[in-house]
């Protein structure tokens, strides 16, 4: 047996038990749930074949398009977040002293459970939680805010809790991006007089391109996926102002027992994903690179 054959035998042993996740997990559930959205699927009852009914019921169900109209709002969160990520990433790209540990704390939310951490700012955001009580004692206001159960205010705290979670997983990535950028780029540009902002704009942010093509693209993937921090917070409220398409889809589910209509919802939402996907990805790929010059 070729040396290359083993290395490719052991690459997949090593692989097997991920994969292996992922089948039973990710690929067998959806390819299940095909058939089922065209079916009028009851755990109890008579199922039968509806066709095309459950998409017609879609996008004639007014909290239907509710929900695509938060979850695509929702994606306003990527241009911010990957700002701040950059932002903070140029920041830690500094040789002082406690940096290793500023990164550190900085990354701690991503590595922590989202349930946890919406847990967390939901005491904070309690009308007899911190923020409020911080607020009061400052004078600033006399009497509580619903940061939650206002809907003026309540995706935004959503959105807010989001970006904070991912903000250190993005500075990562943007740091590894800084870090291979060539010292000799940089030392070309000093001699050429250049600042350090018209550096970072000449020469980093182009060469950071690929990392915000990535970042961006699996940042919307995720945007429009949000679950968590809106099932553990505010269940789709108050008057379904954070009601969000992967949360109607899993109400439908598991609330209603709605199993056909549920799987149409997660098929709409799967084609939504794609296409904003297809167009950063698009817009990625036409961006290219580039690179310092006089």
């Amino acid at each position: 047996m070729k040396v290359k054959t083993r290395q490719t035998i052991k690459a997949y042993m090593f692989m097997a038990p991920a994969l292996f996740m992922i089948v039973v997990f990710v690929l067998v559930p959806i390819i299940g749930s095909l058939p089922l959205m065209f079916y009028d699927y009851s755990v109890l009852g008579k199922t039968k074949f509806i066709g095309m009914d459950n998409f017609k019921r879609a996008f004639s169900d007014p909290e239907f398009r509710i929900s695509i109209i938060n979850s695509i709002l929702f994606v306003a969160v990527v241009p911010v977040l990957q700002i701040l990520s950059i932002l903070l990433a140029l920041l830690v790209n500094r040789k002082l002293k406690g940096i290793s540990i500023f990164r550190t704390l900085i990354y701690i939310p991503v590595i922590t459970s989202m349930v946890a951490v919406s847990i967390i700012w939901g005491f904070l955001f309690d009308p007899s939680g911190l923020i409020n009580t911080a607020l009061q004692d400052m004078g600033l206001i006399s009497n509580p805010l619903g940061f939650l159960s206002s809907g003026k205010t309540a995706m935004i705290c959503i959105m807010f809790i989001t970006i904070w979670q991912g903000l250190g997983y993005y500075m990562m990535l943007y740091l590894a991006g800084l870090q291979s950028v060539p010292k000799e780029l940089e030392e070309a540009a000093i001699v050429d007089g250049v600042n350090k902002l018209q550096g970072f704009i000449k020469i980093k942010l182009p060469l950071l391109k690929p990392y915000i093509w990535f970042c961006t693209l699996n940042s919307v993937i995720s945007a429009v996926g949000v679950f968590d921090v809106v099932y553990v917070l505010t269940k789709g409220g108050p008057y379904n102002a954070t009601l969000v398409i992967n949360y109607y889809s899993y109400t439908k589910a598991f609330t209603d027992f709605e199993f056909g209509y549920s799987a149409a919802i997660g098929a709409v939402q799967a084609v939504i994903t794609s296409v904003l996907s297809i167009f950063v990805f698009l817009y990625g790929k036409k961006g290219g690179g580039m690179t310092y010059s006089d």
